[in-house]
């Protein structure tokens, strides 16, 4: 089956589409333009929207800025990482907060005790960490429709990025570098699967 990806099948144009999947990249390096509070908190401002079970909005963001908090993460990445992480303008901590039951009387207030089984139920971890992980992808969206470019990355110590950077309640999901592109900032494009070799029909 070919499928083809016009204005005329999806609701975004040609251009959104273009910004959010089809030419952006996972960048490797930056230029050193800062990301301001105005774009980290516009981004957010998207973000926020993601679907999570219960509206359970597990996703917490450390943003990492100063020279001694990106010492200490850089210290924490994988040999591969260290270089970009060091260069990058702003880097993101995407965190999973195992205690979101706390705020379940604002987010769910329709199912009253929510708070209370939720504290109580072993699979509440599994559960922060599975719904974080939407809203990562999410982030990323975000901050491609911010006219940036996203690095996220899974080579880091967890356990070092946790004792430096979050509470005993967090546990952490990714780490993203954000910034302005710079000019060597992609590796050559990889394939991907076409639709028949993705998705089946039962």
């Amino acid at each position: 089956m070919t499928v083809t990806t016009t204005a005329d099948v999806l609701a975004l144009d040609a251009a959104a589409q273009d910004l959010l999947f089809r030419e952006a990249r996972t960048a490797n390096a930056f230029t050193d333009e800062p990301v301001t509070d105005d774009q980290l908190a516009a981004i957010y401002d998207l973000v926020k929207w993601a679907p999570s079970a219960m509206n359970s909005q597990p996703l917490r963001i450390v943003a990492v800025r100063s020279p001694e908090a990106r010492e200490r993460l850089v210290a924490q990445m994988s040999e591969g990482n260290r270089r970009k992480t060091a260069g990058a303008p702003l880097t993101l901590i995407a965190v999973a907060d195992e205690d979101f039951h706390e705020h379940l009387p604002r987010t769910f207030p329709h199912s009253a005790g929510a708070r209370e089984r939720m504290a109580a139920n072993p699979g509440r971890p599994a559960m922060a960490r599975f719904n974080a992980s939407i809203q990562l992808g999410y982030l990323i969206l975000g901050i491609r429709a911010a006219g940036l470019a996203a690095g996220p990355m899974a080579g880091y110590d967890a356990e070092g990025v946790k004792r430096e950077f979050l509470a005993p309640n967090e546990q952490v999901v990714a780490v993203v570098n954000v910034g302005r592109p710079g000019p060597d900032a992609w590796f050559d494009r990889l394939p991907r699967l076409e639709y028949d070799e993705a998705v089946r029909e039962i």
